[in-house]
């Protein structure tokens, strides 16, 4: 409101300055004679300044006129003018709504008009780093797989767009299955972003999917030299890929390397399995039980496993079920409430002919975590001990339809495997084979168990956890 004032003031100063400036222009005597042409004018003070104001005016208006006239030619002529400058402005202003059109579209899923608006965008805007790639996705969208793949190539002449190209062209390829160029364009765009962690888990992918575990190795290191990856999920990691190349040289025939590969493995990660029965069997073949003992119980301890067991039982083939029993209690000391190690010991006593130890051993095994191999071992129980056939075939019966218990599930596509491998063979997921339960199913074999009682015999028959014989029965 003052900002009014002032200049509502200013204006009153302005018109009073000049109607004074007039006034007294009007009482000057004299003034100026011009001939023109013969004809004289007589002018006043006033008009004279009046006169030179027009003339001024008027020059004014005619150098404008000709700059008017200069830029028109200019523009004609294809250099830059303020006519060119806002014809330009203009392009970009419809340029830039269409490039946001098309985002908003592309967002939206709306492939085809994506890729109509980047047409439109490119025609005015004419900035291929930003309507190229637009271009590329809406075209990858809209399912039109080579005007996509010549939009990306379009993108590898520049050295700010090549990253983008090379990697929209590798996901094409891994799309088409082609998972050997994929890798070579992975190598290729990691080696312009190194630190570009989406590149990365897709080169490592690549690499364990082609059995390159030595390149994944690299890229691993990579992902840690970056910051992207903990070091203990690294230090895992490295050793799952270690073990991958000693099976690697095992199938090579080179016996050495292999073993020193295997004990490079478990010395990354001791708790790996496979690493530490690889790296067991290789101390074995040197003849150096007591570390091969040491790895195998240190494993153990980490997480109880029928390959463990196995590997450790290899240690000293020839011995005699009771020498067995009695060397295996360096691991069954480990874990004793664990189903993996009770199972073990109710195996070996077994083996041993020891029956009532073997049943001491499973305990209530059968009662809270019922499976397929502690069913199957209370049958065997049941058999040393003279039980009626009918009985076994219960247990056995009993075995088909329970739970497997722990096997080599996937974690991202929960498929299960015979064994342990670094890559799932299901999704492709490197290093998600876990020994855990896979989710149980209402039957073990759907709309066959009433065929049951045909294959073992009825499962009525099998005796009651409660009216199995006691300990000291047993003992009698």
């Amino acid at each position: 409101m003052i900002w009014s004032l002032v200049k509502i003031l200013l204006f009153i100063l302005a018109v009073t300055g000049l109607t004074y400036g007039a006034g007294e222009l009007m009482n000057v005597s004299g003034g100026a004679v011009i001939t023109v042409a013969g004809i004289e004018f007589t002018l006043t003070a006033l008009e004279l300044a009046l006169g030179f104001i027009v003339i001024v005016g008027l020059v004014w208006l005619g150098l404008r006129l000709i700059g008017l006239l200069v830029a028109v030619f200019r523009f004609l002529n294809g250099d830059e003018t303020a006519i060119s400058r806002y014809f330009t402005r203009n392009r970009e202003r419809r340029g830039f709504e269409a490039l946001a059109e098309g985002m908003m579209a592309l967002a939206s899923g709306e492939g085809q008009l994506a890729l109509a608006k980047a047409a439109k965008a490119e025609r005015y805007l004419e900035k291929p780093e930003l309507t190229t790639i637009l271009t590329a996705q809406a075209a990858e969208m809209a399912g039109d797989t080579k005007t996509a793949e010549a939009t990306y190539k379009r993108l590898l002449i520049d050295d700010r767009t090549r990253f983008v190209g090379i990697r929209g062209i590798m996901k094409q390829k891994l799309s088409e299955g082609d998972t050997e160029t994929a890798m070579k364009l992975a190598e290729k765009a990691l080696a312009l972003k190194p630190r570009h962690e989406e590149t990365q888990d897709v080169l490592l992918r690549l690499q364990a999917g082609n059995a390159d575990w030595a390149g994944a190795r690299q890229t691993l290191g990579a992902k840690l030299k970056a910051g992207l990856l903990p070091r203990d999920v690294h230090r895992r990691r490295d050793a799952v890929l270690a073990l991958s190349e000693a099976r690697a040289v095992i199938d090579d025939g080179s016996s050495i390397q292999a073993r020193e590969a295997a004990i490079e493995a478990n010395r990354l990660s001791p708790d790996l399995i496979p690493a530490a029965v690889m790296a067991a069997r290789s101390y074995i073949v040197d003849g150096n039980t007591r570390y091969a003992g040491r790895v195998l119980t240190k494993a153990w301890a980490a997480q109880p496993h029928p390959d463990l067991a196995a590997a450790y039982a290899e240690i000293a083939p020839d011995e005699t079920p009771k020498a067995r029993l009695k060397r295996f209690r360096t691991l069954t000391k480990i874990n004793p409430d664990d189903p993996e190690t009770r199972m073990l010991l109710a195996e070996l006593n077994i083996a041993a002919e020891d029956f009532p130890e073997a049943r001491r051993a499973l305990g209530d095994l059968i009662e809270t975590d019922p499976t397929a191999r502690s069913l199957t071992i209370m049958a065997a129980i049941e058999r040393g001990q003279g039980a009626d056939d009918a009985v076994v075939r219960g247990w056995l019966t009993k075995a088909l339809t329970a739970s497997r218990g722990p096997q080599w599930l996937c974690e991202n596509c929960h498929s299960i495997h015979q064994g342990w491998a670094p890559v799932c063979a299901n999704c492709g997921s490197f290093d998600t084979l876990a020994w855990k339960r896979a989710a149980q199913t209402e039957t073990a074999m759907p709309a066959g168990t009433e065929m049951l009682p045909l294959i073992v015999g009825s499962p009525d028959t099998a005796a009651p956890v409660a009216d199995l014989p006691t300990e000291d029965e047993n003992r009698l």
